[in-house]
Formats: structure tokens, sequence, C-alpha cells
């Protein structure tokens, strides 16, 4: 048994970190934390995944704080990028999010993090994927005109509008035009439609993700449901179709400024059960999630090309 990548736990998921306002949080963080797990990883050697930032609601609610704040962020994972590298071939890995307190959630604020990232520090840094992590993007897309309006006549709910800013105005019924103008200044707190779609993430991004994480959805909740019958017939993830879009991603061709294609991808169960599940049900659902998936993937190592040509195996 071999360790690939190291990856921090679920609770680093609800704190500030990274992005903590208070430099001395973020070199806590940094210096206790990230750079003694870089140290050990080189020594596997394997990468470095992590999620340990989040920025506040004052800072989402104001364009300059946000610029700020997504300013420090990138020089502060660019810090622990150079201190990985340096110490041999340790990538960092930051996974990608769903919701705008939570960089990055979008496919370009992704490429964004990857090119500064980067460049900024000399090393290629990557991004971890989630087959779950689509499912909140549609809760943030900028409404149209006409939905805009037929909210303000009162003739349907009030559609999602950003900032605090933007409903006040809505609140007030000002004019539609006022309140689109007060939307274009928050670009970060709104997804495009391509944001929710797992597949679209998967053949945009996919090469530059050396881990995803495994879990069965329906398109619209990060449940981390395993791959049983019952949730593959409701879900949206199916190997084959990862596996096409994954490959789709190496044949695009490469933006500028974005560090190399991952050689090797790693896939990774990701399932949760609940707390009042019994172990009796817990353990054969993950085996069934492991027949399911050999099914694609017979044996670890193969290329996505050698995987494609095959006929599913029974």
């Amino acid at each position: 048994m071999t360790a690939e990548n190291f990856y921090t736990g679920y609770t680093t998921y609800r704190t500030l970190g990274l992005a903590h306002p208070d430099a001395r949080v973020r070199a806590r963080v940094v210096n206790e934390w990230l750079k003694i797990m870089a140290r050990i990883a080189v020594q596997i050697p394997a990468g470095l995944g992590f999620y340990i930032h989040a920025f506040s609601e004052s800072v989402l609610q104001s364009p300059a704080a946000y610029g700020a704040a997504t300013e420090v962020l990138y020089d502060t994972l660019a810090e622990v990028a150079r201190f990985a590298g340096e110490q041999g071939p340790v990538p960092i890995i930051v996974e990608q999010m769903y919701a705008p307190h939570q960089t990055p959630w979008t496919i370009e604020g992704t490429f964004e993090y990857l090119r500064e990232v980067s460049s900024r520090s000399g090393y290629p840094a990557y991004v971890a994927m989630d087959t779950g992590h689509q499912t909140g993007q549609h809760h943030f897309l900028r409404p149209a005109r006409g939905a805009l309006e037929r909210g303000l006549a009162g003739q349907g709910p009030a559609p999602y509008l950003g900032p605090d800013s933007a409903y006040a105005l809505f609140e007030s019924g000002e004019a539609a035009g006022r309140i689109e103008a007060e939307m274009d200044r928050y670009p970060h707190l709104f997804a495009r439609p391509e944001d929710g779609d797992l597949y679209r993430w998967l053949e945009q991004l996919g090469c530059y993700a050396p881990i995803l994480h495994l879990q069965q959805s329906n398109g619209r909740s990060s449940s981390h449901l395993p791959f049983t019958p019952a949730y593959n017939e409701a879900g949206v993830v199916h190997p084959r179709k990862i596996l096409q879009a994954i490959a789709r991603s190496y044949q695009a061709q490469a933006r500028p400024g974005l560090p190399p294609r991952c050689s090797r991808l790693y896939l990774t169960f990701e399932i949760f059960p609940r707390t009042a599940d019994r172990p009796r049900d817990i353990l054969p659902a993950l085996a069934e999630s492991v027949r399911y998936w050999r099914r694609w993937i017979p044996e670890d190592g193969l290329s996505l090309s050698a995987l494609l040509s095959m006929e599913e195996c029974e």
C-alpha cells in the first residue's frame, strides 16, 4: 500500500483559515499545519491536498474588500506552493467548492486560481475536484431582466440578487436597470449555468485535477452517497461519462499560464455514511461502490485511452 496524496480533514472546511483577516491566524495555518504536512509529504513522496479558507460575509459584501482578500489568499497559497515545491515534488492541490464564500467555486475562477498561484509561486498548483461540488452554483445564478421585472411587479418570488445593496434597491422598488448596475459591481457573487454542470467542469479542468473525489449525487445536493443501484438510478455520476469528460480536457487547447497537465490522476471515494447508518449497511454499500467502478476501471494504473477503448467489465 502506498500513500499518493495527503489531504486535510473535514473540519478545515469550516474556518476562514488562509483567508483570515488576521495575518497571525494565516501564518499559524501556513507554518504549523501546511508546512509541516509538506515536510512529511516529501518523504513519501505525496501530493498535498487541502481546503482551509473562506471569505467572511463582510468581505463578500464589499468589492474592494473582496479584491484585497483575494490577493492575500493567492499570495498565501503561493507561499505554501513555493515552500512545498522547494522541499521536493510536492504539488499543492486545492479543492473546488460550490458557493461564493469558498473560492474557487466557478470554472473561470478555478482557471484564475491555477494561473495566479502557479505564476506567483513559480511552482505548479492544481485543483482537486468532487463529483458533487457542482450542486450549489444554481442557487447563485444572475437573474435575467424578465425575472427581475416580474419580481419587482410582484408576479413572482424575488430572484437571487447577490449583494445586500441590490436587495435593498429591489425592496425599495428601484428600476431593474439600477439593480442590474449594482449587481455588475459584484461578479464574484454570481455563477454561470455551466458552473453547475459536473461534466463541463471535467472537460474544462479535468487534466489539472490530480484528485477527483467520487460520490454519487442527484445533481442538486452534495450528499456523498455510495454507488449502489438505487442511488445510481437517480444519480448523475456515471463512470464512463466521467472518463470521457476528463479525456476531452486533454484534447482541448491549453490556456496560457497554466501548470503542466497531470500525468497521473487519482479517483478517490469520498462517501460519507449518515450518523445513524449501521456498520452492517455501510460496509456492503462501500463494497458495492468498488464493484460498480471496477466495471469501468478494472485495475489501477491504466491510461485513459486504454480505459475508454474497453467495453464495460462485468
